[in-house]
């Protein structure tokens, strides 16, 4: 409704997407091409990790696997935020929004945690050519986590302005794209840091 609503108000695009929802699409795909590199730098490297400490000498998968476990979790707080504001339920909406910020915060907490306790181990940005590739991709990653939940917070303050109603529901949807995007680029990024076998010292 919300593409019909814009394309006949002059606002669309001949794909049926309004503008601000193609350029979503159009840069999570550029997007793509620049996760696709990290990783496949992070494959080229995760085994030149010369004297400093291995991949399977310091991952704590089952930590890991919790923390991936609530980002995921997030995806359907965000789904059902949207979902009340296409209802009209505005409290509701808030209520989600603010469930998919904090699940978002705690996964950048436990990022923080490990990439603290990675420090104290002795892997640091500069250890290895594999210490540099993991950080790169895991720290971008989570930058682009923390971009999220700014932009959800913002949501929520336009919803207590009483700006963000259900006429606004494509702008959730075009933040909830991006959202959904950051939740499944580190499906593949867990899969290939922690699933896959790692070296060992």
């Amino acid at each position: 409704m919300a593409d019909t609503a814009a394309v006949s108000h002059g606002h669309g695009t001949g794909t049926g997407l309004s503008n601000n929802k193609l350029l979503m699409w159009v840069f999570l795909g550029s997007e793509c091409l620049l996760f696709g590199g990290l990783i496949s730098t992070y494959l080229i490297y995760r085994s030149r990790f010369g004297d400093g400490p291995a991949p399977g000498d310091i991952f704590d998968i089952p930590f890991t696997s919790v923390s991936s476990f609530v980002l995921l979790m997030s995806s359907l707080t965000m789904v059902l935020a949207l979902a009340a504001l296409q209802r009209g339920d505005i409290r509701n909406n808030r209520v989600w929004l603010l469930a998919t910020a904090l699940l978002g915060s705690l996964f950048i907490g436990g990022q923080v945690y490990e990439f603290t306790t990675f420090v104290r181990e002795g892997l640091g940005y500069t250890t290895s050519p594999f210490s540099s590739a993991f950080f790169t991709l895991t720290g971008f990653h989570g930058v682009h986590v923390s971009l999220g939940i700014i932009m959800l917070m913002s949501l929520l303050i336009s919803s207590f302005r009483g700006t963000l109603t259900k006429e606004r529901s494509e702008t959730v949807e075009i933040i909830g794209l991006y959202w959904h995007f950051v939740d499944v680029v580190w499906i593949f990024i867990f899969t290939v840091i922690y699933l896959v076998p790692s070296p060992t010292s």
